[in-house]
């Protein structure tokens, strides 16, 4: 797998992790004293890697199914903080303004449909390289 297709399952594995924590954030937001979080921005960007700035990816633990059902969950290493954003605090202490993290998720879901479009492309390059036809 290339750099390219790295850095790209790493920038979705990010947005879905990221999606998951604002979906918290959403089913938090009428916990009195909750703090609104954010995902931490990862080290590794598509900037990095054109810069050359990225080392080599570390390697994925897979779980195996035997492994799942004996209760192991994948690990991420997730660093969340307080949401930088917040528009406003509301008398209880709850940071969490719905229609900010509504707006995060439009975000989540542009990000990666351009992440998606820029694979699509990968792949076609790809496919037309080894002569299978890489019209999409």
């Amino acid at each position: 797998m290339s750099a390219l297709n790295d850095v790209i399952a790493q920038a979705m594995r990010h947005l879905g992790e990221r999606q998951r924590v604002i979906a918290q954030n959403i089913a938090n937001s009428d916990t009195p004293g909750y703090r609104a979080q954010e995902l931490a921005e990862p080290t590794a960007s598509f900037a990095a890697m054109v810069d050359g700035r990225i080392a080599t990816p570390r390697p994925q633990v897979i779980l195996s199914e035997g492994m799942r059902r004996l209760g192991a969950r994948q690990g991420h290493a997730v660093s969340l903080v307080d949401d930088p954003h917040v528009s406003e605090v509301k008398p209880d202490g709850n940071t969490v303004t719905l229609e900010d993290q509504v707006l995060k998720m439009g975000q989540i879901q542009a990000d990666y449909a351009a992440l998606t479009g820029l694979y699509r492309k990968q792949m076609a390059l790809v496919r037309s390289a080894l002569g299978k036809g890489g019209s999409s």
